[in-house]
């Protein structure tokens, strides 16, 4: 993805079945993980923060159209991810989002407006659920995102 243009941290994941359109737009900062089949659509800037996870088939979407132009033209606007965020399963994040950090968007949730930090968020539209409580990393994980370097010596 550095190749592409990708800035990309330490110890970033991004499954192989990950799609990400224009590497170019896309920072990634240390420990953040993409799963199985996200679809991450970087027309314009998309940043994800450290720690956060965008998990199996979510979409992540800068791009729509002006539906009352005459030609629909194409309008994008940056999204932010922030750190210690949870995109869940099949969640949608579209333009111009700003994902507060530690905020959690639900399973198959849809957002199109900012989320606040170290809340839950779920349903089509989003809406709030409940306060998240918030923790803080300092590990380094020894494989990527997935396991503190405690648990991952423990486990051989």
């Amino acid at each position: 993805m550095r190749l592409f243009g990708a800035k990309v941290g330490q110890g970033v994941y991004v499954a192989p079945s990950a799609r990400i359109w224009y590497p170019g737009n896309l920072v990634l900062e240390d420990f953040a993980a993409i799963a199985d089949h996200a679809d991450i659509y970087c027309m314009a800037q998309i940043t994800i923060g450290k720690y956060a996870v965008i998990s199996k088939r979510a979409h992540i979407c800068t791009g729509t159209h002006d539906i009352d132009g005459e030609f629909f033209q194409l309008m994008t606007s940056p999204i932010v991810i922030g750190d210690y965020a949870w995109i869940t399963a099949d969640a949608f994040v579209g333009p111009g989002v700003i994902v507060g950090e530690g905020a959690v968007l639900g399973t198959h949730g849809v957002t199109v407006k900012n989320l606040k930090p170290w809340t839950v968020y779920a349903g089509n539209p989003a809406r709030e659920i409940k306060p998240r409580q918030p923790f803080y990393r300092s590990d380094v994980p020894m494989r990527g995102w997935r396991e503190p370097a405690e648990r991952s010596a423990a486990a051989r």
